[in-house]
């Protein structure tokens, strides 16, 4: 048997001393016995014996760590992972010193420095970088970019659109980037063509060539003007004055021709997306509606093989409000008190062990035709359900990022709201400006709102709208008074950092140092201010890379940036930053929750009813139906919790904001009707927002979507008819009965003669 084995291994005695619970050891001698056999053994069969500790924590003192998380997990066992922790090599050599001092210094030192050297260094994946291939897609990609830019800005191309995309097409082709751009191409048409609006993420949109490609919508050149005069295409570019995006600029007839110029340009440096030498790993991530998602991922198999397309494996760790209750369940169930402090100590100590594998809930890798997924990483089943067709892999995407094609096709709410409004006012996204005076009103105030109460107690018009509707925001809307598009942007930057907005831009704000157009809000924000201030551009990109991961700047380069004139509350701004957003990420998100703003403005009810059906499962019907004092009270006794309000709470506060918003500007609800309400949907119906059956209290998905099949087959003759159609249980109909749906629809089909 010992053939089997290229060396034996021994531990310390209390590893061992669960033998002696079960009654598989008599006690400490028979286990020093056991350990002596061992060394033997490897003595005669000329095997090497290594005295190893099976570590699974530092110090003796957190073995209590690692019984209170395996008591969190259920794990019977937990009191019993004394001792398994790390030993250096003096106490080692005393742990065996019973095995006398050569064979000791054998096991302890000899053997296991043997049985290191014998292992060759090899890596557990490839070194070699990857790619899927779609054919000739360096010339589609460079076809593509050109044929749009040319349409866009006339042949020749500007001298500033020219350099731009061949600069970035000559770094994204000679680094084999193409087939990524072509992935998300793709995707993009596809789910255009089902008529879902596509939103980006990340820096991909700082690269003018995802611009041209069809990508992002978002173009990364500094601002500009175009005519739209396919005879002219006239382009002029703003490169100096107070205007950071195209969209601020003022509007303005083409020169040439008189014709109406269209405005564009974001001002974004193509270094935030491929690096300052263009040859950094691009990652191009996409939202899609969440109801798209699915379309997507499938749409990846067909473009590179169902055999070659794999979802993203994760590794989650435990939460901080998870280790806190494992703390808490643990002396609870000892009886034993435990003070607040212990408490806070034992819950950071817990916080962030790694707990489970996982699914990504949109990345996708690819693996190049003629590779096996096992040369880079072994594969599972979610929940180890060997019939499931979804095969995730099980080192997380890190581990790999440097060999395969990942793709993000991430679902998201906004893409979804957008097709619900389109549906119901028949206008398109993709049509609405971005620059309109009567939206621009609702982020600073409610005027444009046209509320019909007196003393209206909301002082924000931004309620409902992705990005801007959540307090912390709201607050730096009141700090900033945003006058611009690009103070939007720049709001949006601020809300996603960290220490970017409390105690820094914030305080620099307010003190009157600089004003929102000058503090730092993104990453980009770096790069494009220090250039501005006539820093090499190899530095300023050095610094803005150092800033935005939380590293700060070297004495260094607070030095450079002195010598160009930067302030000092610019460089002690640099030094608190723990992560930046990218400005691209930023303005997609901008350039979407303008576009929910201006239906909320301009097509009220459509936007009342698409925001409560993406937030249809937090939505209190008995609260809301009951009109504006009931809500108006609800939304007190939640607030006044302060920071004891559950997360439950928190989002149903949210709905009842703007519910109470959408009363107080005139319009109503209508209840849930059974003939005509939708499964999910909310409905614009004779100046109302109907309820769908989802929104009555007790029902949930599935029986919503089986009453509305139900009803969709033919009449419904009694209750009892309903619910052999619907499958509806007890709980379901009791609530139908309690919300009026029912109305006079008889028990049973049965007639009463006397």
């Amino acid at each position: 048997m010992l053939d089997l084995y290229d060396y034996l291994e021994i531990q310390p005695l209390q590893n061992n001393r669960f033998l002696i619970d079960e009654g598989r050891a008599t006690g400490e001698d028979e286990l020093k016995e056991f350990n002596r056999r061992i060394v033997d053994l490897g003595e005669r069969y000329g095997k090497p014996v290594a005295a190893t500790c099976d570590v699974h924590y530092m110090k003796d003192s957190d073995a209590l760590f690692r019984r209170i998380l395996m008591a969190g997990q259920g794990y019977k066992d937990a009191e019993k992972g004394e001792g398994l922790y790390f030993r250096t090599t003096e106490e080692m050599l005393k742990e065996f010193s019973y095995l006398g001092e050569e064979v000791a210094s054998r096991v302890v030192i000899e053997d296991p420095n043997r049985i290191a050297a014998s292992i060759e260094k090899m890596a557990p994946v490839p070194d070699e970088s990857l790619r899927p291939e779609i054919l000739n897609a360096d010339e589609r990609l460079r076809k593509t970019c050109l044929d749009r830019a040319i349409s866009i800005y006339g042949d020749p191309l500007p001298k500033e659109v020219g350099d731009r995309l061949e600069k970035e097409l000559n770094s994204i082709i000679s680094n084999g980037y193409a087939v990524l751009y072509i992935s998300a191409e793709l995707l993009v048409e596809h789910s255009l063509d089902a008529g879902y609006i596509v939103g980006s993420r990340g820096s991909v949109g700082s690269s003018f060539a995802a611009t041209m490609a069809g990508i992002t919508e978002v173009n990364p050149l500094p601002p500009h003007y175009i005519c739209e005069n396919p005879e002219c295409r006239n382009c002029e570019f703003v490169t100096a004055g107070k205007y950071d995006c195209g969209v601020d600029l003022p509007d303005k007839s083409c020169p040439k021709c008189g014709g109406i110029y269209r405005k564009d340009g974001f001002n974004i440096p193509f270094e935030t997306f491929l690096g300052f030498e263009g040859d950094k790993e691009p990652d191009i991530d996409l939202n899609f509606a969440g109801e798209f998602q699915a379309a997507a991922h499938k749409y990846v198999e067909e473009i590179f093989g169902e055999e070659n397309v794999f979802r993203v494996g994760t590794i989650s760790k435990i939460a901080q409000k998870t280790a806190y209750g494992f703390v808490k369940k643990y002396y609870e169930e000892k009886q034993q008190q435990v003070s607040k402090w212990e408490t806070e100590r034992l819950t950071l100590k817990c916080t962030g062990v790694r707990r489970t594998t996982g699914q990504h809930p949109g990345g996708i890798i690819i693996l190049p035709r003629g590779h096996e997924i096992y040369e880079f990483c072994p594969v599972q089943r979610p929940a180890n359900d060997m019939d499931s067709k979804t095969i995730t892999t099980h080192f997380d995407y890190h581990s790999i990022d440097k060999n395969l094609l990942k793709l993000d096709i991430l679902g998201h709410d906004v893409p979804s709201m957008l097709r619900m409004l389109e549906d119901i006012t028949g206008l398109a996204p993709l049509g609405i400006p971005l620059k309109d005076k009567r939206v621009d009103g609702i982020f600073n105030g409610t005027e444009e709102l046209d509320i019909k109460i007196e003393n209206y107690p909301l002082s924000h018009g931004t309620y409902g709208i992705p990005e801007f509707g959540t307090r912390f925001v709201r607050q730096m809307l009141d700090d900033i008074r945003p006058s611009y598009f690009s103070d939007l942007i720049r709001i949006s930057g601020l809300s996603h950092g960290t220490d970017v907005w409390i105690n820094n831009a914030q305080n620099v704000i307010r003190s009157g140092e600089a004003a929102i157009q000058e503090v730092i809000c993104t990453r980009d924000d770096i790069m494009n201010g220090l250039i501005a201030k006539g820093l090499p551009a190899k530095n300023a990109f050095k610094i803005m890379e150092s800033v935005r991961k939380g590293y700060g700047i070297t004495d260094e380069e607070a030095k450079i940036m002195e010598e160009h004139q930067v302030p000092k509350w610019y460089i002690e701004s640099c030094q608190k930053i723990g992560y930046m957003f990218p400005k691209a990420h930023a303005v997609a998100y901008v350039i979407m929750s303008y576009r929910i703003a201006y239906y909320k403005v301009y097509h009220p009810l459509a936007f009342y009813a698409a925001f409560f059906t993406i937030k249809v499962a937090d939505f209190n019907s008995d609260v809301i139906l009951a009109g504006k004092d009931r809500i108006w009270a609800r939304i007190k006794e939640i607030t006044e919790k302060g920071k004891s309000t559950t997360q439950k709470e928190e989002d149903e506060l949210t709905v009842l904001e703007v519910a109470f918003e959408m009363l107080a500007r005139g319009f109503g609800f209508s209840g849930v009707n059974l003939i005509e309400s939708e499964a999910l949907r909310f409905m614009v119906k004779d100046g109302k927002v109907m309820l769908p059956y989802r929104a009555i209290p007790g029902v949930g998905d599935t029986a919503a979507f089986n009453l509305k099949e139900a009803m969709a087959v033919g009449q419904i003759l009694s209750v009892d008819d309903l619910c052999a159609k619907a499958k509806l249980n007890k709980t379901v109909v009791a609530a139908l009965k309690n919300m009026g749906v029912l109305g006079d629809l008889p028990e049973s089909n049965q007639m009463t003669l006397f």
